[in-house]
């Protein structure tokens, strides 16, 4: 089904913000985030420019994989709140322009879900065929998901004596999705959310959904994942499948559709952001540059998702092993913030030195590029991870609302949180909401600022992209041009001043350049040279004679 009312299209220019509600606020002083806590700051982000709220899983849950070990698709985990509770957080979002999507975790449950109990239990449980079971393990298998942690990815069940599969960890068992009863399951899960008012979904680990057991009749399994997003069309038109697909470009070109776009609906730029950190490093936009030159074209139903940061490790497993190396050296020095042989445990404020003005233009540059950014919860106010905590779960501290105890996450004992924060200088006492909120130059004012300039610049989320070249080698000049009109983008890398040069010959006489971040408009050209600073950002909108925009 092919969408042809662009309103429908609100993800290609949303603002997308993903946050764990068992982090966020605990409104009950238990120590635990719940939805009440959730609903307090809906007001809070809908002022910072939010449109889409990402719910990290909230379902029922042992916690061993930070929810992401699901024992009921159709359940609120009872600590986080009811039923209830999440349809009063989608109301109040929806209330003030924000659509809610959650995490669609329907590749693995966990080994406590009642269908994996029921199918341990017998070989002719009606739920065996559930899950992918072997006498014995294949001599040649995948790579364990997480090395160190796990050094198979099947696992032996003592009481049948067979093997189940797990791509992730042992106890998360893999879905058979070649079993019909499973994908009208994982069917009735999304129609049940979606009657709730969700608007999507954040589908996790999408490739290994649509592994098919080695030997069953299935077919194509992206004949399944059309089926998804049919589905998801019939029920709702404007629900978005925003898919974690890290692979290279030309693979995740299938999962959007290829080139009908009837499959999912985003994707993560996994390729691009590990190209920006690279170039982050080199004080050089060389390899993000190639990366989005690299991009292979969708159709208009499909977008790519941006993002500096999210829940779990700085994944560098595409770039090579020396520009991995080097990234390591320069951003995670120390072995500790390190994990897998590929990630980095930290957030940005603290890879990038704390240098504010690296930070702020990382973040202009993320909301500038081709496609929707995302954010993670925390990154408004330039939150640090914890290092104390090992892995990546350093980074999914409690949000930090004031320097009071506990930054004003909870009213429980320091002993009782679900997660400690940072204690050293990104420690609440010196990093949180209220001490920027109404602070001119802070980082949330600025996140803010940016949010609204993005809003009003639709070119973002719709616009073909052009690399400008430019002499000095840190620049990175870009332009995004739509049917609704162009902007360019200037940012320097590097550590030094550099002027950038930009030539609009081809554009009508009498076009000028009005700068989006500032109050300034600058005559006609056809050529413009502009004096960027170190670490520098402009955002400059193509102002032709007559067209009334805004900015």
């Amino acid at each position: 089904m092919r969408i042809t009312d662009t309103s429908d299209l609100w993800w290609k220019t949303a603002v997308v913000y993903c946050l764990d509600v068992e982090t966020y606020l605990d409104a009950n002083g238990d120590g635990v985030g719940d939805l009440p806590g959730l609903a307090r700051r809906i007001d809070y982000l809908a002022d910072i420019g939010v449109t889409c709220l990402w719910l990290m899983p909230f379902y029922p849950t042992p916690d061993r994989d930070d929810g992401y070990d699901v024992t009921d698709f159709y359940g609120v985990d009872p600590r986080l709140g009811t039923h209830g509770d999440l349809v009063e957080v989608i109301r109040t979002a929806k209330d003030r322009g924000i659509r809610v999507i959650v995490d669609l975790v329907v590749n693995h449950t966990s080994d406590r879900h009642p269908w994996f109990l029921s199918a341990r239990r017998s070989v002719s449980s009606p739920y065996r065929d559930f899950y992918v079971w072997r006498d014995e393990p294949p001599a040649k298998q995948a790579n364990t998901v997480f090395p160190g942690e796990e050094a198979s990815i099947w696992e032996k069940d003592d009481k049948s004596g067979q093997y189940y599969l797990h791509s992730f960890y042992r106890h998360q068992p893999d879905l058979n999705i070649a079993n019909p009863r499973v994908r009208d399951e994982i069917a009735k899960t999304i129609g049940f959310w979606l009657e709730l008012g969700i608007s999507g979904f954040r589908v996790d680990a999408v490739p290994y959904l649509l592994e098919v057991p080695e030997g069953a009749e299935m077919g194509d399994p992206h004949d399944y994942l059309r089926d998804i997003r049919r589905f998801l069309q019939r029920r709702s038109s404007e629900a978005v499948l925003l898919g974690e697909v890290n692979l290279p470009y030309e693979e995740q070109r299938r999962y959007f559709g290829s080139d009908d776009g009837l499959e999912l609906t985003m994707q993560f730029d996994f390729i691009g952001m590990q190209a920006l950190y690279l170039s982050l490093v080199r004080a050089d936009p060389a390899p993000l540059v190639t990366a989005l030159r690299s991009r292979p074209e969708l159709p208009v139903e499909a977008q790519w998702a941006n993002f500096l940061r999210n829940h779990d490790e700085l994944t560098l497993d595409k770039l090579t092993d020396d520009e991995r190396q080097e990234v390591f050296e320069a951003l995670a020095p120390d072995e500790s913030q390190r994990v897998y042989g590929r990630g980095i445990t930290r957030r940005l404020p603290g890879m990038l030195g704390g240098d504010p003005r690296r930070i702020r233009m990382a973040y202009s540059l993320l909301f500038t590029l081709p496609g929707t950014p995302v954010l993670f919860y925390g990154e408004e106010i330039g939150m640090g991870e914890n290092p104390d905590i090992p892995g990546r779960e350093s980074v999914r501290t409690p949000m930090q609302w004031n320097d009071d105890r506990n930054g004003g996450f909870s009213s429980a004992i320091p002993s009782r949180l679900v997660s400690q924060p940072p204690g050293d200088g990104y420690a609440p006492t010196h990093v949180n909401v209220t001490a920027q909120y109404n602070q001119d130059d802070s980082l949330l004012r600025f996140i803010r600022h940016l949010t609204e300039r993005y809003r009003v610049s639709p070119e973002i989320g719709w616009g073909a992209l052009e690399i400008l070249e430019q002499d000095a080698a840190g620049l990175l000049v870009h332009s995004l041009t739509a049917d609704v009109g162009r902007m360019i983008a200037i940012h320097n890398f590097a550590d030094t001043p550099a002027t950038a040069s930009i030539d609009l010959a081809d554009e009508p006489e009498g076009t000028r350049l009005t700068d989006l971040l500032g109050p300034q408009d600058y005559d006609e050209g056809p050529t413009w040279r502009f004096d960027i600073p170190a670490y520098g950002y402009r955002w400059l909108r193509v102002a032709r004679p007559g067209d009334g925009r805004i900015g």
